[in-house]
């Protein structure tokens, strides 16, 4: 009975090993791939201890997003729930329909 189940659940964690190396190629590769407004974003973001704040941009005036567009000043419409402004970090709190997450 015992050689049984091992064969399945060998073979699922092969699987699971796998599809993670896969996803963990994948997310390098399009690291190397961002624009470059993105890195800067990014890079801005880690020197200055900004924290990402959704929901509070206005129409063009974004540093980036998570859903329909990803790149800054592509925002549609104030106050995107998937568009992130950079803010000091606790600043985001204080802003009506600021969200951090």
């Amino acid at each position: 009975m015992q050689k049984r189940i091992t064969a399945p659940l060998s073979l699922a964690a092969a699987v699971g090993i796998a599809a993670q190396a896969l996803i963990f190629s994948a997310a390098h590769a399009a690291d190397k791939e961002l624009p470059q407004v993105v890195k800067d974003n990014i890079a801005r973001a880690t020197e200055q201890k900004l924290e990402k704040c959704y929901g509070v941009n206005a129409v063009g005036k974004n540093d980036c997003a998570v859903g329909k567009h990803s790149c800054a000043g592509q925002a549609t419409k104030a106050r995107d729930p998937e568009s992130i402004v950079l803010l000091p970090a606790g600043s985001c709190a204080k802003i009506d329909g600021g969200k951090v997450k």
